[in-house]
């Protein structure tokens, strides 16, 4: 069977994505993308002219970034218009699952080379502005689930309630995933893994200072009397701290076949070993992470031992904390570098930025196997596993 390897992968620094107030909000979300699109090319030497497809993942696809961004954006890096392109969206997982397409499409002898990026620019295009308001699910999903779907804060909070943790615990989690990344950062661990953008040479919302007990002082974000009486059994914890900020981010992965990789004289660093998706209750929502790596581990024939590191999007504390107790992952083995607690979850983007991550972190620690996994809304999870070569 043919192989799928990652060639390289690079993404940018994650900006915040607030309007008029991040690094990256001056910036059009195709131009955003086009920068790690165009790094590949200048990082690899490789012609572009030969790729078969960009595959691409945005949620927000309205505004700025409709009309097929992975087109536009392959076009403003320079590609040659013989290049075509295509965006996806699976939420949060969107640029997870290009990358299952990619490979899907290398194995297959669909494509011999292929790129797989993500991107959201969530200071333009703001969380939410694709719903413009509407039942995005229509009446019968929400007979179904009456009296309707959850924010996924309140997800975060059933999942906190139902496992049992404590405020201090989701904030411990938060104020580790600052404190990794920030020695990532000064260790030189993100070096080789981003471009700069606009002199922005570091993650925008990483907080080295932040501690558990400043984190204790935020206000809960979710609680509300409506949710309270459809939810009496929440003991409110989430807040802004133990929860992913928004962001803007871009980043890319150059995937081909062994084969193309020789012929054009190209190093591979890691296979695409396994992948699967899975689908789980869209109110707990944020849970499908956890039969998601079950089953990708079956497919691959390793158990959770054999991993050597762990990406767990961490979209809220409560969902990796979670996550861990019922897989029996090692927290040490997780998110070494942080997550996206500090780092950011630019949405469409995040799912290529942890692919990024997991590869560099892989190559810097000499492990064999690195999952990565993202929980999604309307409770879905892609999960994929890597081998360094």
């Amino acid at each position: 069977m043919t192989e799928a390897v990652i060639v390289d992968a690079v993404r940018t620094p994650l900006a915040k994505g607030k309007p008029g107030g991040g690094a990256y909000s001056e910036i059009h979300p195709v131009d955003l993308h086009a920068v790690p699109l165009r790094a590949l090319v200048e990082r690899t030497g490789i012609d572009p002219a030969v790729i078969d497809d960009v595959i691409s993942g945005a949620v927000g696809q309205v505004g700025e970034q409709s009309g097929n961004t992975a087109r536009w954006a392959l076009l403003a890096a320079g590609y040659p218009e013989s290049v075509p392109g295509v965006t996806v969206d699976r939420q949060c997982g969107s640029s997870q699952q290009a990358l299952h397409f990619a490979a899907q499409g290398v194995i297959a002898g669909a494509y011999d080379i292929a790129v797989a990026s993500g991107v959201e620019s969530m200071s333009r295009i703001p969380i939410g502005s694709q719903f413009a308001g509407k039942n995005f699910a229509g009446p019968t999903v929400t007979e179904r689930y009456s009296p309707g779907l959850i924010p996924q804060g309140i997800s975060a909070e059933l999942i906190a309630t139902k496992w049992g943790f404590s405020r201090s615990q989701l904030d411990d989690y938060a104020a580790e995933s600052h404190q990794r990344a920030a020695r990532a950062w000064n260790d030189g661990l993100f070096t080789a893994e981003t471009v700069a953008v606009n002199h922005l040479d570091t993650d925008e919302t990483i907080r080295p200072d932040t501690t558990t007990e400043t984190l204790a002082g935020l206000r809960l974000a979710f609680q509300d009397d409506a949710w309270e009486g459809r939810f009496p059994q929440i003991d409110w914890k989430i807040t802004a701290g133990n929860s992913s900020p928004v962001n803007d981010g871009a980043a890319a992965l150059l995937i081909t076949s062994r084969e193309a990789a020789e012929q054009h004289g190209l190093r591979p660093r890691a296979r695409v070993h396994s992948f699967a998706v899975a689908g789980d209750d869209p109110i707990m929502m944020l849970t499908g992470i956890i039969p998601a790596t079950h089953k990708v581990l079956a497919r691959a024939g390793l158990s959770i031992d054999d991993i050597d590191v762990f990406e767990v999007n961490e979209a809220f504390a409560s969902v990796v904390l979670a996550w861990q107790a019922e897989t029996g992952a090692p927290l040490s083995k997780v998110n070494i570098n942080g997550g996206a607690i500090a780092i950011g979850h630019p949405l469409g983007g995040s799912g290529a930025r942890l692919a990024t991550t997991l590869l560099n972190t892989l190559e810097q620690t000499g492990g064999r196997y690195g999952l990565q996994v993202m929980c999604e809304a309307g409770g879905q999870a892609n999960a994929t596993i890597i081998e360094r070569i």
